[in-house]
């Protein structure tokens, strides 16, 4: 018999309660986070044991993640960079910089439209949207 992984389902279980938001931003991913950590309160610091490695055309690609635990809950965000050396961890959204997911407790829809504007009005930002997880065809590249 053999074993296989249901992707389908995993990709459900780790979305499930998730907020996702795409970011465009064409800045170095630290200097991104700097900002936002200086302009918005938060603490990311980059989690290199859940780096992103894809492997595509015989070579190695690596897409870091951010992360910052909210004191006193369960939720924490995590900032996935999209690009490493012309590859994208989602192909099909080309076009962004970052992905911000917020995972373990689900945000109220007002906290998640402040979080878009605080973003938005960051200098470097020029796009921030909520995306769904249904129209993302790669969703299985941001579980770690």
């Amino acid at each position: 018999m053999k074993l296989r992984i249901d992707n389908e389902t995993l990709a459900e279980e780790f979305f499930e309660g998730t907020s996702l938001l795409g970011i465009v931003a064409p800045i170095k991913d630290y200097l991104f986070t700097w900002h936002i950590n200086q302009n918005m309160g938060f603490h990311f610091r980059i989690n290199n044991s859940i780096e992103i490695q894809l492997r595509k055309k015989d070579r190695n690609y690596f897409f870091s993640i951010y992360e910052y635990k909210v004191p006193g809950c369960c939720m924490v965000h995590y900032l996935y960079n999209n690009q490493y050396d012309g590859e994208y961890l989602l192909p099909e959204f080309k076009h962004l910089d970052f992905l911000w997911l917020v995972a373990g407790e689900e945000m109220d829809k007002e906290e998640l439209q402040s979080l878009q504007q605080s973003l938005k009005s960051m200098p470097s930002v020029q796009f921030v949207n909520e995306m769904t997880n249904e129209k993302i065809k790669h969703k299985q590249h941001l579980i770690f």
